[in-house]
């Protein structure tokens, strides 16, 4: 069987999915290769902005704008980490690059950049992730526990995140409505 690559693809939870952790996520996977996979939950906002994030690592925001985004729970690994998913790439010292457009970094200096100049300018800042084994998301979108629909940059940076759901479901040409919770095999 050849590997299904759902890196810069999104993770519809289906309405079955009563892991609390999951129920109505919207996934973006940040990689995914034959050793497993790693995304993170863009649609599930704190009681926790980026300026009250900022203050408890002392570093001071220079623009009232970020400072009101709010951080995301990105996943239940790690939870005590902090991921920045931004856009453009850039160069950091724990960066992954997603694509030629978009990174995921882990490390204090792009939080430092974002403090002191505001860049990088398009970000979600989210605690933990959500992480696969070897075979295990394919397995999961086989028992039709996601839907899976390609990323759009849009959804991710230019959108609330209340709509990116339902934004990512439309892409696909269905709503949250019309969905089953059974699984059905013809």
């Amino acid at each position: 069987m050849e590997f299904l690559n759902l890196t810069h693809h999104f993770l519809i939870a289906m309405p079955a999915m009563v892991d609390p952790y999951f129920n109505r996520a919207l996934i973006y996977v940040c990689e995914h290769n034959p050793q497993g996979a790693l995304g993170v939950i863009v649609n599930r906002p704190l009681d926790l902005t980026l300026a009250r994030l900022f203050e408890k690592v002392e570093l001071e925001l220079h623009t009232q704008e970020i400072g009101a985004l709010p951080v995301h729970f990105g996943g239940p690994v790690q939870m005590d980490r902090g991921f920045v998913l931004h856009r453009p790439c850039g160069e950091w010292q724990s960066s992954m690059h997603v694509t030629n457009e978009i990174g995921l970094t882990s490390s204090k200096d792009i939080l430092v950049s974002i403090s002191s100049s505001g860049e990088p300018k398009d970000i979600i800042m989210m605690l933990g992730y959500a992480g696969w084994g070897a075979g295990q998301l394919e397995a999961e979108v086989g028992q039709n526990a996601w839907l899976t629909v390609p990323a759009s940059t849009e959804v991710l940076f230019g959108l609330p995140p209340e709509s990116r759901l339902a934004t990512a479901m439309q892409m696909l040409g269905v709503s949250f409505s019309q969905l089953s919770d059974t699984a059905g095999h013809a």
